[in-house]
């Protein structure tokens, strides 16, 4: 619970770097020059990513509101399954990132599109090793593929971005292979969306559904 007490209590030191994290000129990105096929409804299936940026909360909240993402659960990857405890990964020692497993349907929405948002709206691809006002490896950029074609079209868009000088400071977001995935704790699941009076989701939460709602109407879901 360490980290909690530290959101809601420690706030205004936090401020001016939080305001960072969720900010209001979200960058123009072009789509995904190398991209997944949107698949046949006849034979509907699901996949899924996981996806690290900075405390699962946001992200998971991000995408629970996204076309196509029939589950977002937030957890643990890159660490042992004997590590995956949220004291633990909090020390950044395990290996662990703060990630979440996203569901989606081929049918209905892209990788590349799933990718936009996740480097647009979910978190700043260029933050090492933390994102606003959290820090430590558990809060890096990672991208945790399940298919060697997610692989590619990960790494085919970081280099397209960094090739178009997207943002000011080179992407620092790791692809890897997926391991394992291990669900966090019950009280972290869904939380910005239970707690939305929460000071910390408010300043850093909140607005990232804001700005998907914003920039990508058409991919919006409310809930």
């Amino acid at each position: 619970m360490k980290k909690i007490f530290l959101k809601t209590m420690n706030l205004l030191p936090m401020m001016t770097l939080a305001c960072g994290l969720a900010r209001a000129d979200v960058p123009t990105l072009p789509d995904a020059a190398m991209d997944t096929e949107i698949t046949s409804s006849a034979a509907p299936k699901t996949e899924t990513i996981v996806l690290a940026g900075g405390c699962f909360w946001g992200i998971q909240a991000v995408f629970q509101h996204l076309k196509g993402v029939s589950q977002a659960v937030s957890g643990y990857a890159g660490g042992a399954a004997n590590t995956a405890k949220y004291g633990e990964v909090s020390t950044g020692s395990t290996g662990h990132a703060e990630s979440v497993q996203v569901t989606y349907d081929p049918a209905q929405i892209t990788l590349g599109k799933i990718l936009k948002v996740y480097f647009s709206v979910a978190h700043d691809p260029t933050e090492l090793n933390r994102q606003g006002p959290d820090t430590g490896t558990q809060y890096r950029s990672e991208i945790f593929f399940t298919t060697p074609e997610q692989e590619k079209v990960a790494k085919a868009y970081i280099a397209q971005l960094q090739q178009a000088k997207a943002f000011s400071s080179p992407i620092v977001t790791k692809v890897s292979q997926l391991q394992g995935f291990f669900p966090a704790e019950d009280y972290h699941q869904n939380y910005a969306t239970l707690h939305p009076d929460n000071p910390y989701i408010e300043i850093n939460d909140l607005p990232k559904v804001a700005n998907l709602k914003k920039n990508f109407p058409e991919l919006y879901v409310g809930k």
